[in-house]
């Protein structure tokens, strides 16, 4: 069954959008099929304001309904005391208040953009949004991550090469609490690094020290850019640290 099929023998969907690639194809098919649909973005602490933008824009360029849910992650202490198995907590709580939006809105399914190339046995959220009943018809249809792109470049959704993203809690090691202000930190200093020109790094917390994490070829940038990272690091952040072990 191809994903168009998938999706129309549904009926109609919700559909969590975070702005990647995955689920803005998802949202894109959902809406090519002429089902019922409509599309909703998470707002918290850990979604940067690039994803919220992403999400905004792909949304009217499909031409998909779009609400976005303010949620507030940190009010929860098995999100905020950061253990091991956090992601399931948080996506626990995010995907419930998504399927209380969507149920009121008279969508009964709630879909996500879970591809064919996630390992999910190793993804503590994968267990959640399974005991929640989410579907995820990209890995349901074997769509890979590769195909996907294919397929989004093919619909020309500016998604298509955008990097894989994952949430601002990542940037913590497991058991370091999250804050509020650790989590703005992080954000504007991410965003720094996008603004001279990276891109699919990291910056990692541990206590108030932070570790960059590039890729190889992205290294001499970091170089090149040493003082002005250190000026505008500083501010935040008591000791900076370039990760020679780079991102692949």
């Amino acid at each position: 069954m191809n994903l168009v099929e998938y999706l129309t023998s549904l009926g109609n969907i919700a559909i969590a959008l975070s702005g990647g690639v995955d689920s803005s194809y998802l949202a894109y098919v959902a809406k090519q099929s002429g089902i019922p649909c409509k599309a909703y973005t998470v707002k918290s602490q850990f979604v940067p304001q690039f994803e919220l933008d992403d999400a905004k824009k792909i949304s009217e360029f499909i031409g998909i309904p779009l609400e976005i849910i303010d949620i507030d992650v940190l009010k929860h202490d098995d999100v905020m005391s950061n253990p091991s198995d956090r992601c399931y907590y948080c996506k626990h709580h995010v995907f419930t208040t998504i399927s209380e939006h969507a149920k009121r809105d008279g969508f009964t399914i709630l879909c996500d953009g879970t591809n064919a190339s996630d390992d999910v046995d190793d993804r503590p959220g994968m267990k959640a949004i399974a005991e929640l009943s989410v579907k995820s018809p990209l890995r349901e249809c074997n769509l890979t991550k590769s195909m996907i792109r294919d397929l989004a470049l093919k619909a020309d959704l500016f998604t298509w090469d955008k990097p894989s993203y994952a949430c601002l809690a990542t940037r913590f090691q497991a058991g370091q609490y999250i804050t509020g202000l650790d989590l703005e930190h992080i954000e504007k200093a991410e965003g720094y690094l996008f603004s001279l020109g990276l891109s699919d790094f990291r910056v990692r917390l541990i206590g108030n020290n932070v570790k960059i994490q590039v890729p190889e070829k992205q290294i001499a940038i970091v170089i090149k850019n040493r003082i002005e990272i250190l000026t505008y690091f500083k501010s935040m952040f008591d000791e900076v640290v370039l990760d020679l072990e780079v991102r692949s």
